[in-house]
């Protein structure tokens, strides 16, 4: 009687321990969630402001004075309300249309920042004559918010109702196209080798250390080495595709291969041995056999490789791909910058419009990265076969 009631008491203890580890790890998790939660409230909610871009609706004369100067071509009192931005690019417009010239057309043009911080009622610095200017013209249908197609079609700008974010948008597709050109193939060969050919000796076992070290080492650390090797060694051109691929590349490829080993590693000794009976070479095996049953698991790692590199910053700040772009590459050898580095840049702008532009730069970001490793999830639960 007396050991039952001690057993009794010994499982009431445990059944209790039990429950308060369970309601830890519960509210671990909704913790973690609240804090997400907050996270992204917070980033949509300063994010929405960039989608829309005030827009004054004024009748522009082209003639060839506002050739030469621009701002003659409008109205003296609309003049503080246009961007100098839009007012720029006029005379590039009458010289790639020959038709504007001694026309008169009534068009929609970017309005100052000022003005699209006080329609939006985030922050006032125009003066009462302006304000005023401005209520009236809302209230006569000239001056609206628009939804912001330039944040999307158009590159950096020191003003900031001109900045947009296609320029790194594309210098970071560039950049993934030559980190996976890069490391892609050198990371599986060197997987393969390691796996299927590679004897078991003391070097063999240094090389697999280092590369599971060097897959732990902090990112700006690549950067230096990017610097060091392709930039003052091999002269590859600074703040460049080319350098900032090739430094992706080496930092992606330990994720490469010791994803790729691991897929390879998952494909059953029965299938190199079949393929082996039945007169195979081995590269012929590794090829024709185990190699396509792994590549699953080697795209996966391979995925979720890049998406960590298309949201690092460090090693592309070491090489100066923070540098003013304002026009998107067209060539792997050309001066580009990247979403993260164009994110850094606005983040420490002092205007108050770069707030909500660098939060939507956040969510295209996020959301690049979101897809990337839902494709590798897709690509794992759907192509890998359980042996």
């Amino acid at each position: 009687m007396e050991f039952d009631s001690a057993f009794e008491a010994r499982m009431k203890k445990r059944y209790r321990a039990e429950r308060r580890f369970k309601g830890y790890c519960i509210t671990g998790l909704a913790t973690a969630l609240v804090f997400l939660l907050v996270f992204f409230t917070d980033i949509i909610v300063k994010a929405l402001p960039a989608l829309q871009q005030a827009e004054v609706r004024i009748t522009y004369v082209y003639n060839e004075e506002s050739a030469d100067f621009p701002s003659a071509g409008i109205q003296e009192d609309y003049y503080e309300l246009v961007s100098r931005g839009w007012l720029r690019i006029v005379p590039k417009r009458m010289r790639d249309n020959p038709e504007l010239m001694g026309t008169t057309e009534q068009t929609w043009a970017l309005a100052t920042d000022g003005v699209d911080q006080y329609l939006k009622g985030q922050y006032n610095k125009l003066s009462e004559e302006e304000q005023a200017l401005a209520d009236r013209m809302v209230a006569a249908g000239n001056l609206r918010l628009a939804f912001n197609t330039g944040f999307f079609t158009t590159g950096d700008s020191k003003l900031p109702e001109m900045a947009g974010l296609w320029a790194s948008l594309v210098g970071s597709i560039y950049v993934m196209i030559l980190t996976f050109l890069f490391a892609f193939p050198l990371g599986v060969m060197t997987a393969v080798y390691l796996e299927e050919f590679a004897p078991e000796n003391k070097l063999t076992q240094l090389i697999e250390v280092n590369i599971n070290n060097l897959a732990a080492v902090p990112s700006i650390i690549f950067g230096l080495l990017g610097l060091a090797v392709f930039i003052n060694f091999f002269g590859v051109p600074r703040s460049t595709v080319l350098a900032g691929g090739l430094t992706m590349g080496i930092m992606t490829l330990p994720l490469i291969i010791i994803s790729a080993r691991a897929a390879l590693r998952a494909v059953p000794d029965s299938i190199r041995q079949g393929a082996l009976a039945m007169g195979a070479s081995r590269w012929q095996m590794v090829k024709d056999h185990v190699l396509p049953l792994a590549m699953p698991g080697v795209l996966t790692g391979t995925i979720i490789g890049m998406a960590v590199a298309i949201g690092e910053t460090a090693p592309l700040l070491i090489i100066g791909m923070v540098a003013y772009i304002p026009n998107a590459p067209e060539t792997f050898t050309d001066a580009a910058t990247v979403l993260p580095a164009q994110i850094y840049t606005w983040a420490g702008e002092p205007e108050r419009s770069y707030v909500s532009r660098t939060a939507l730069g956040i969510m295209v970001l996020l959301t690049a990265m979101i897809t990337m490793n839902a494709t590798a999830v897709y690509l794992r639960n759907r192509f890998t076969r359980r042996w």
